[in-house]
């Protein structure tokens, strides 16, 4: 290490009191600020340097997050700044200073057989002392992010230098997976919205379904993406396996195992009932019947009729009277969870068939038909059930690339990822985190790929961050957050997230296979009609300023009704006239013989209360048209939304083979 007093080569006057005898000092450079070598350890440097009096904040360029270069020999080292001191305790507002300028060494920087400058992560030759450093150039500053592939698309600028585009290979950042962190409010949402952008513009093939938990990309996409939800899509029930459709029945908590076992043994043969009297299946299945053993994971329609049935029956049996309670207590599950208004979407439909294309089709966008993205809203679903969900469709997708053979190539993308994939083991669903899971350690064989969006990193399970081999962390105030993303960059450029706590909007640290280094960078803007919740935020604003007022009514008809507002409006007058009033009446009339009789309700005391006559009208609203109840065990096909239909015959890669191959040969 050198003396203190060494003084850094072209220093100006105002120092040649801090330097040594006989060392000579040259005019002070405004555009050129240099320093020298003191430090080295092989990973990281300390400079000796001068703070000019006369250098503006936005000239100096000896600050925290800069990059800088050390010329040995004809290369450049590239150095991170990540902390500045001073050489000396006092400070002379009226002279030049000394300052130590500490710096992570992150690659080197050669010119080629050309005379262009070609970034190297590893270094040949370590600085030496007396070294000079040096403001780095911008063609050096160019060439290290500067991405090696042919579809490379710029996604923002360098912090550093507005003037030089962040590019980023879109094949890398599929192939190895990536994750957006970032505490609320910094951009979370806008930066995946223009990822998302630069994806289907540059990979046609991809197909991409998002996790949408607070319904708010659909604003995002309004010419790209669908957009499904509970109420204008069906998610058969017999779409979900075992343990899928275990977790919606018993809504998080634990289950019986002799309830289980129940559904295990007679799911199977519901399924076979079904299949067997159907009088109009396909060769597909009539194949099927003859190859294989269906079992209670087999995505082969049921009718929920034909398993209360079979419990029924089972109860019946004398040999099953140890049973009889917990078949009893499952049934009751079973008809509960048939007449809960908020489960239509898995149990609503009024005619069981084979509609496994048709989802597929319409979820993972087959054929495209100009729509890459399916959004897939899930506010409106049970809280207890997002879980099942996400992994029957996580599930699918993967099954669906390995089907297919890598031809459906397909993008998950989870939102508030930490809900469903949660770090402690003890909570959250098992199948979903093997599904995602499965996703990231095979997928990207198969053409399917995982993007990870959450706030908080610490609660997310590492095993899922730990796949995601491009990160862009944006700004991140919680301790423990940030020493998981430090675990995630490579050892000569963690220094790079010492200021994470501190970095602006829409500004991020950006690192991983698709870039050569860490790059501070900003992301391009998004107009404020195609921002994410945009709709929302509108509301807002017509709130703020008084434009608008929230109809009462048509809230309290939302939280009842969700999705189903719109049409329960339909039937409602403006003003409802007030009910008659109810007067409690239990005196008994006298009769002619003297005798009292039970009191009776006076008229209208329950006016618009029906008896039900099955589990499905007992949920009906008496401000709904009276419409013919299904029977139980039916459910109707799917019915997206009109504008959401496909018009064109199926494409080849829906034909029979495909969906045999899913169901069949799944591994």
């Amino acid at each position: 290490m050198l003396s203190e007093s060494f003084s850094p080569v072209n220093a100006p006057e105002g120092a040649a009191a801090h330097a040594a005898p006989g060392d000579a000092v040259h005019p002070f450079p405004r555009n050129r600020t240099e320093g020298c070598v003191i430090e080295c350890d092989g990973e990281r440097a300390v400079i000796s340097a001068i703070a000019g009096k006369s250098v503006t904040a936005s000239e100096d360029y000896w600050a925290v997050g800069q990059l800088i270069s050390v010329r040995v020999g004809e290369n450049r080292i590239v150095g991170l700044v990540y902390k500045i001191d001073a050489a000396t305790q006092n400070w002379d507002r009226n002279a030049d200073n000394i300052v130590h300028v500490h710096i992570e060494l992150v690659g080197e920087i050669r010119n080629d057989d050309k005379g262009q400058p070609r970034f190297s992560g590893g270094i040949a030759a370590y600085p030496h002392a007396g070294a000079a450093a040096h403001r780095i150039r911008a063609a050096d500053l160019a060439a290290i992010y500067a991405a090696s592939a042919d579809n490379a698309v710029q996604i923002g600028q360098l912090s550093q230098d507005r003037s030089i585009p962040a590019l980023i290979s879109i094949d890398k950042l599929l192939s190895r997976h990536f994750a957006v962190v970032g505490t609320t409010g910094v951009g979370k949402s806008t930066a995946v919205t223009l990822l998302l952008r630069k994806i289907i513009a540059a990979r046609k093939d991809v197909r991409v379904l998002l996790f949408d938990p607070h319904n708010e990309f659909t604003a995002a996409f309004p010419s790209e993406a669908i957009t499904v939800d509970a109420a204008s899509v069906d998610l058969p029930f017999w779409l979900f396996k075992l343990d899928e459709f275990v977790e919606v029945i018993y809504r998080g908590r634990k289950p019986d195992p002799a309830e289980i076992d129940a559904l295990r043994d007679l799911i199977p043969v519901a399924r076979e009932r079904f299949r067997r009297g159907e009088g109009g299946m396909s060769p597909l299945l009539r194949r099927d019947r003859v190859t294989t053993a269906l079992t209670a994971d087999t995505p082969v329609p049921y009718r929920m009729v034909d398993l209360l049935a079979l419990i029924e029956e089972r109860i019946g049996q004398l040999e099953g009277k140890a049973d009889r309670p917990a078949l009893k207590a499952l049934k009751a599950r079973l008809e509960s969870i048939l007449a809960d208004p908020r489960f239509q979407f898995m149990f609503g439909a009024k005619t069981v068939s084979d509609v496994f294309a048709d989802v597929v089709s319409l979820v993972f966008r087959l054929p495209q038909e100009g729509k890459p993205i399916c959004v897939f809203e899930m506010s409106g679903l049970p809280s207890d059930v997002v879980n099942a969900v996400v992994s029957v469709l996580s599930r699918m997708a993967f099954d669906l690339a390995v089907s297919s053979d890598g031809a459906i190539q397909t993008l998950v993308v989870c939102e508030e990822a930490h809900r469903y994939i949660p770090a402690d083991q003890s909570v959250g669903f098992l199948p979903t985190r093997q599904a995602i899971a499965r996703i990231a350690k095979e997928g990207r064989k198969y053409g399917v790929y995982l993007g990870v969006i959450t706030q908080r990193p610490g609660e997310l399970d590492q095993t899922i961050l730990s796949q995601c081999n491009t990160i862009f962390a944006m700004r991140l105030g919680n301790e423990r957050d940030q020493d998981i993303i430090r675990s995630a960059i490579s050892g000569g450029a963690k220094s790079t997230l010492s200021f994470l706590s501190s970095i602006a909007n829409r500004e991020c640290i950006a690192f991983g296979e698709a870039f050569h280094a860490p790059m501070r960078m900003i992301f391009e803007t998004i107009r404020a009609e195609a921002l994410p919740g945009s709709h929302i935020y509108e509301q807002q604003e017509k709130a703020r300023s008084g434009a608008i007022v929230a109809p009462i009514e048509s809230v309290i008809r939302r939280i009842r009704y969700g999705h189903d507002a719109e049409s329960v409006a339909d039937d409602m007058p403006v003003e409802a006239p007030a009910p008659p009033p109810v007067r409690e009446d239990f005196r008994a009339p006298p009769q002619p013989d003297g005798r009292f009789v039970s009191p009776q309700p006076q008229e209208g005391r329950f006016a618009g209360h029906q008896q039900p006559d099955s589990r499905f009208a007992s949920q009906q609203s008496p401000l709904h048209r009276a419409e013919p109840q299904p029977s139980q065990g039916e459910t109707r096909s799917l019915s997206p939304r009109p504008d959401l239909l496909r018009k064109d015959p199926p494409a080849a890669d829906r034909g029979s083979d495909l969906i045999r191959g899913f169901r069949i040969n799944r591994p």
